[in-house]
């Protein structure tokens, strides 16, 4: 005959009481609108701060490999210029263009960088981006962060994808447009950035392949956001903010492209949270519930 301690039938009463709550919270946020739910998920995991240190990493790290990335393609030639791009693709004219023109060296200047320890002294700068990125995934998911040197290896595999990404979305871009000129709905390429978001929780966060075949909402949520939200920050917002800003001249532009990396970090953010609210509403309450086994604010919890 078994023998039951009331010391523990109240541990297991308390933990029954826990999960009933913890479902309960679950359902309730299922009822909430998934705009509202993404927006109290992004204020939550205090998503303006994380968005600032993103924008900063960006700022540091992704621009110059765009840079290096543009000057490498081109062959490193003296007569052309990233700054001719930009002008080209974002159609800028007047003062605007000039600004840029003059802020940018031609693509030759590039190559006594473009060596080894050049290139990984930018991409060492990406660590610390990918390890922020993996801290936006895991408080927007609700989950304990990974250990320091497991959130690296991990981070630098996803900054590794997307570079990879985005390479291979130019490349099919310029290549594979299946609507003639209007290369900027190509189905094809939004698969890498597609496959990014998708399995961006799976290798960011702990317990990322619980409930993965719901994964795809978060892929989702990534085009989506990229193709409205990034897309529309460079074509619109960028050439916005420098014909505001072109009487300060260089740092006006300096300026621009910070801001634009302020706003394109913080949609990286919403993404996730997006993501994680979508995922929470599709896959089963009991994966969720078991994924989140350490609480709402897991993620907060200091590393000993």
């Amino acid at each position: 005959m078994a023998v039951h301690s009331p010391v523990m039938d109240d541990k297991l009463e308390a933990i029954k009481e826990h999960l009933a709550a913890r479902y309960e919270h679950l359902e309730e946020s299922k009822r909430l609108g998934f705009t509202v739910g993404t927006t109290k998920r992004f204020f939550e995991i205090e998503g303006l701060d994380l968005g600032g240190l993103l924008a900063l990493e960006l700022f540091t790290t992704i621009i110059p490999l765009i840079l290096l990335g543009y000057s490498w393609a081109s062959d490193f030639n003296a007569n052309l210029s990233f700054a001719d791009f930009m002008i080209k693709w974002m159609d800028l004219r007047g003062e605007s263009a000039e600004q840029v023109q003059g802020l940018f060296g031609d693509s030759g200047d590039l190559r006594s960088t473009w060596t080894f320890l050049g290139i990984a002294g930018f991409l060492f700068w990406g660590i610390p981006m990918s390890a922020q990125v993996a801290k936006t995934y895991a408080r927007a998911f609700r989950r304990e962060r990974w250990p320091f040197w497991t959130e690296v290896w991990r981070g630098s595999v996803w900054f590794a994808m997307l570079l990879v990404s985005y390479i291979l979305g130019l490349v099919v871009q310029r290549n594979l447009g299946i609507f003639g000129g209007a290369r900027f709905w190509n189905v094809f390429a939004w698969i890498p950035s597609f496959v990014l978001w998708s399995v961006s929780p799976l290798i960011l966060v702990r317990n990322g392949t619980n409930g993965w075949r719901h994964m795809a909402w978060c892929g989702l949520a990534g085009v989506v956001l990229d193709l409205f939200g990034v897309r529309f920050t460079l074509k619109v917002v960028f050439p916005g903010l420098l014909d505001g800003w072109v009487s300060f001249g260089p740092i006006g532009v300096a300026m621009a492209i910070m801001t634009t990396c302020t706003v394109i970090a913080a949609l990286w953010v919403i993404t996730a949270c997006l993501g994680a609210v979508l995922w929470e509403r599709n896959a089963p309450a009991d994966t969720v519930i078991e994924s989140q086994a350490t609480g709402p604010r897991a993620s907060s919890i200091p590393r000993v």
